[in-house]
């Protein structure tokens, strides 16, 4: 693979068949190739994930997008082994999670990992408050501790004041806040998070997804989050996997991906994604000694200049009112320029090397 920073979390060759004859499906794939239709008709087995890799940094977002039965919550349960592989390897923090025993397993999922369904499964004879401080009860943390840090979670999820209600008093969208300070007041390294917000209404999915990211930026927390929905892990995620068929079919930036699709299924997906908020100037200029070269020695004492990591609604406001091209700079010196042409280009979500 291309990542080369540290990852917390690294899955290798991840496949999941399903069926009787799984492991006989699995060998067949090594010595055979077969495909996923060989599969199903030849062993009565379905592929859920097939060859899955992919790293996560510490502190990233990464967020797995598919349709209904792309494989995506197959794979995320992987990562704690909620589901075992039927081939490839799971790693957190260097540690082989496939080998581990079951009381390490348990301290990793106590301890490590949180998790955050789309269901909260609330306990309805619970507090909110007792509800969010039961993993230290479990720990059997004294009764203070569990109090204070499960206050503090609230808090974080701007929920103070609500620790004593019931979640049969709460909204949905409240209930969906519980279950995140829930996660949160476990304090784990990983949140791995299954399209938590995808059962609210459109304003308080934004409203939650805003709380989310506050608190990523605050806490840092090495999140891999599922979503069908291309808009939310654009506004989340640092990075995005897409996901088809169990395969993931493109890993990227969000910007990479809308910019630079990888073929015609993620190309469709992103067809209808706006790019002003997302695309950068680094994107659509042209080198500065490249454009020199190409138009000769240029005064630009009266042009606008920007930034390489600003977004083209910035750049647009920029170009409006002068008929100069925008010079880019970065640390004081023009690093690029970008033409009115290659401007209306990068809204269009076009280079001008695919253009021409």
């Amino acid at each position: 693979m291309a990542e080369t920073r540290h990852d917390v979390i690294r899955c290798e060759g991840i496949w999941k068949i399903f069926g009787d004859r799984a492991r006989q499906a699995m060998e067949a794939v090594r010595t055979e190739g077969l495909t996923k239709k060989d599969i199903r008709e030849k062993f009565d087995c379905v592929v859920g994930v097939q060859d899955a890799s992919f790293g996560v940094g510490r502190g990233e977002i990464f967020c797995i997008m598919g349709l209904s039965g792309s494989g995506k919550s197959t794979l995320i349960r992987h990562i704690n082994r909620l589901i075992e592989p039927t081939a490839g390897t799971v790693w957190i923090e260097g540690e082989n999670v496939n080998a581990m025993g079951p009381e390490a397993l348990r301290r990793l999922r106590a301890e490590k990992i949180g998790m955050v369904f789309q269901s909260m499964a609330l306990m309805p004879h619970r507090t909110v408050r007792d509800n969010v401080a039961f993993s230290l009860e479990v720990r059997g943390r004294p009764e203070e501790e569990r109090i204070r840090v499960a206050d503090r979670a609230l808090e974080m999820v701007d929920l103070t004041g609500w620790e004593r209600k019931y979640p049969d008093e709460l909204s949905g969208g409240m209930q969906q806040r519980v279950g995140l300070a829930r996660a949160l007041a476990a304090d784990p390294a990983i949140l791995l998070m299954d399209e938590p917000f995808s059962a609210l209404d459109p304003l308080i999915r934004r409203q939650l997804q805003g709380t989310f990211m506050e608190l990523s930026a605050e806490l840092h927390k090495t999140t891999v989050f599922i979503t069908h929905d291309l808009d939310e892990a654009i506004r989340i995620g640092d990075r995005i996997a897409i996901m088809k068929d169990g395969v993931l079919v493109q890993i990227g930036t969000p910007e990479e991906i809308v910019t630079r699709p990888a073929d015609d299924y993620v190309a469709d997906f992103v067809a209808g994604i706006s790019k002003l908020d997302l695309v950068t100037a680094a994107r659509v200029m042209t080198p500065f000694a490249a454009y020199v070269q190409a138009q000769g020695p240029q005064d630009t004492g009266g042009w606008p200049v920007g930034r390489p990591e600003m977004k083209l609604n910035e750049l647009v406001d920029l170009a409006v009112g002068t008929d100069h091209p925008i010079l880019i700079a970065a640390e004081g010196a023009p690093v690029g320029v970008v033409t009115k042409r290659a401007l209306l280009r990068g809204i269009q979500g076009r280079d001008e090397e695919r253009a021409a």
